[in-house]
């Protein structure tokens, strides 16, 4: 029996983004472009005209922005939202933004001066609508406060108050957490969930080169913890969560001094980069039976084999359950497996974290 195609309708201010986006997807068997829209006021109707399945939506769009066209859909009709972002600073805190909104997925606009990098994009933005497709909406966090368009932020983007910085130690244990897509909720939940006194922790979420800062500085206004992005050489201390840049792969290492982290430019893994299998991979050599593997929400594999390298390596570990993930690819690997020591909601990941504490 045929598989049912993904009806989409890409919003997008440019006639050759559209075209592009537009012939690009129809290329797919699984892939309906049912319409186009170049702004938010046609895509509204076209949403109501359509009833596509999965939107594809331009941040920076004339007239309503697409943060704002997003929020107003998230609570009159949540649809699968994947956000196409150029990669500037301007444009990656949106993409981010987005994501609190309800946004399904990120992705970068691609740079057409190279030649691999609108066949990587199309390939990435075509297994993004197909898992949006299938996706749980009902899983998305409600819409957060009323956007502010000139949001206002406090010194801390600038420089982490002194409590976050002065009283760290180095970390007796390691907290590993791998994910995808819908991850980036997780994550934030978790790490905003957390007490002071907390082991360090290293995050791999699949995102874009450049999308990784935005995510991590605006977890860090958030939480009680030292969050970033990580770089090459960065101590791994208790309070602190290091994140994995975008286009790069991050390995625990040790020395006497304690935990660092080696940021290497190595070819994807999985097809990802940064890849959770290569951090879960250290983490089960370098800390064994002082880590907690915790693998998340997200597509495909990644991340499984890791994760069953930790447990083998005397770690705790720990799968996201079905009906907490947007989308149930890499915990139901890693379970089938049989590398996780548990399986639970966020809720659960978060209170047993707490009584590490």
């Amino acid at each position: 029996m045929e598989r049912k195609k993904v009806k989409v309708l890409v919003i997008d201010d440019s006639a050759l983004m559209r075209k592009f986006l537009t012939d690009s997807l129809s290329q797919s068997r699984d892939i309906e472009v049912v319409g186009s829209a170049l702004d938010a006021a046609i895509a509204a109707r076209k949403i109501n005209s359509l009833s596509p399945d999965v939107i594809t939506l331009d941040v920076e769009m004339p007239g309503i922005d697409g943060l704002t066209f997003l929020q107003k859909l998230m609570v009159a009709n949540p649809i699968p939202a994947i956000m196409v972002s150029a990669l500037t600073t301007k444009g990656t805190s949106a993409a981010v933004r987005a994501l609190e909104l309800g946004a399904f997925d990120v992705i970068g606009k691609p740079d057409f001066s190279k030649t691999d990098s609108a066949p990587e994009f199309v390939r990435d933005l075509t297994e993004k609508i197909i898992a949006a497709g299938s996706a749980k909406m009902s899983h998305r966090r409600r819409p957060v406060a009323a956007l502010n368009v000139d949001e206002k932020y406090t010194a801390d983007v600038i420089l982490s108050k002194a409590e976050k910085i002065n009283k760290n130690k180095p970390t007796d244990k390691v907290i590993a957490i791998g994910a995808s897509t819908g991850g980036t909720e997780v994550i934030d939940r978790i790490l905003s969930s957390l007490p002071n006194g907390c082991p360090g922790i290293v995050v791999t979420q699949h995102m874009p080169e450049k999308f990784t800062e935005a995510f991590a500085n605006r977890v860090n206004t958030k939480s009680r913890l030292l969050v970033r992005e990580a770089k090459n050489g960065d101590r791994l201390l208790t309070d602190v969560a290091l994140v994995a840049p975008g286009g790069k792969h991050m390995l625990l290492k040790s020395d006497r001094n304690g935990y660092w982290v080696e940021i290497n430019d190595g070819p994807p893994v999985n097809r990802h980069k940064p890849s959770v299998d290569v951090l879960f991979r250290s983490v089960s050599r370098y800390a064994s039976d002082s880590a907690v593997g915790i693998i998340c929400t997200g597509m495909g594999n990644d991340g499984a084999a890791g994760l069953l390298e930790m447990k083998q390596a005397g770690a705790y570990t720990m799968a996201q359950n079905e009906e907490s993930c947007v989308v149930f690819g890499m915990p139901k690997e890693a379970i089938k497996l049989g590398a996780a020591n548990m399986v639970t909601d966020v809720d659960g990941i978060i209170n047993y974290i707490k009584k590490m504490i």
